[in-house]
């Protein structure tokens, strides 16, 4: 079992959660296969797409943008194919819109 993690742009965060569960690996729109999606707002350090998504944290004491954190349960064979899907729907025409990272996830269980 795999953990995606994905730090995606406030403007891509709606399109991105429709492609991951469009996606093939999650069921499309048959329903499929149940995943695990928790999606946060964080403040970090991506490349703001307009004045607007800039501002200053004073608890930070710098300049920063909201952004989505995405964390994704998956099969080890649904990686691929979910990351492609949060890739595509993503992207912003800038260099880095972005970052996913994969980690093994060790033990997962389900609470019945």
């Amino acid at each position: 079992m795999k953990e995606i993690k994905a730090y995606v742009h406030r403007s891509r965060i709606a399109d991105v959660i429709a492609a991951l569960k469009d996606s093939p690996a999650w069921g499309g729109a048959r329903g499929g296969r149940r995943h695990n999606l928790a999606v946060y707002i964080v403040k970090g350090s991506l490349l703001p797409l307009d004045s607007d998504e800039k501002h200053y944290a004073m608890d930070l004491g710098d300049e920063v943008v909201n952004e989505y954190k995405l964390e994704l349960l998956c099969e080890d064979s649904e990686v691929e194919a979910l990351s492609a899907a949060l890739t595509d729907a993503a992207r912003t025409g800038q260099a880095i819109a972005g970052w996913i990272t994969v980690i093994d996830v060790v033990s997962a269980t389900p609470i019945h």
